[in-house]
């Protein structure tokens, strides 16, 4: 079975987020970079445990210049066999997903496998528009993943309840929570990850969003506290302050 698994490089969630080139462009400076949790904990591990108990390979595949490949050995050190990089600024959402459905549309693979979405942009983009462009079944925000053959069945979480979810392969998945659990690389791992092949590709495509500028959110006001027995006060100030009512 081969597998493909779609990662992303975004900042550690403990990064304090700021911008320069009036405020046109993220500050990359003393930035830490992760895989995207997403990408890593659910849709990589699950291609990882298809795989040992199929047979088969997992490639992961991710758009970015040279920087992005400490990422990419990070996930090779938690067991993908091979890696691609498509050498290209990730500027958006579409030019990442026709560059990877450009470069997955003849190789075969039975399954695409991307997070539901990066913790850094939150789109939830990617591997819809990758589906579309290789005329592939799309599921998305999957919990559980099974193949049986030449069927792929999903579980998705639905205002509590649970829809299954069957189609035929090749299909594109987007994992959420409960897909897999985390796994951390051993040292065999992360050795044997300094020997496994990058392929690295060039990508024509460019961005059609141009970002014009990025701003923060205003910061949280201080919590008011009010007594159960001042009503009054309590829907004065949801009128007038937080202009709820």
């Amino acid at each position: 079975m081969k597998i493909l698994v779609c990662i992303s490089q975004v900042p550690d969630t403990t990064t304090k987020i700021a911008f320069t080139d009036n405020d046109t462009r993220f500050n990359e400076d003393k930035v830490q970079y992760i895989v995207n949790p997403y990408d890593e904990w659910y849709a990589l591990v699950r291609a990882l445990e298809l795989k040992e108990t199929l047979g088969g390979n997992v490639t992961i595949i991710t758009a970015g210049n040279a920087s992005v490949e400490a990422i990419i050995r990070k996930a090779l050190a938690i067991g993908a066999d091979d890696a691609v990089r498509i050498d290209m600024d990730a500027a958006d959402a579409w030019s990442v997903a026709k560059s990877i459905a450009d470069y997955a549309a003849d190789k075969g693979f039975d399954l695409i496998l991307a997070g539901k979405e990066t913790i850094d942009y939150n789109g939830s983009e990617v591997p819809g528009m990758i589906a579309a462009l290789l005329n592939q079944p799309y599921i998305a925000l999957g919990s559980k993943l099974d193949v049986n053959g030449n069927t792929a069945s999903v579980e998705v979480e639905v205002d509590g309840e649970v829809e299954i979810i069957s189609t035929a392969l090749p299909c594109v998945v987007s994992a959420a929570k409960g897909m897999a659990e985390q796994r951390i690389p051993n040292m065999r791992g992360i050795m044997a990850a300094r020997t496994k092949a990058i392929t690295v590709v060039s990508s024509a495509e460019q961005a059609l969003v141009k970002v014009h500028k990025f701003s923060l959110p205003k910061p949280k006001s201080e919590v008011k506290l009010i007594d159960a027995d001042q009503m009054d006060t309590l829907v004065q100030l949801l009128h007038t302050e937080a202009k709820v009512i």
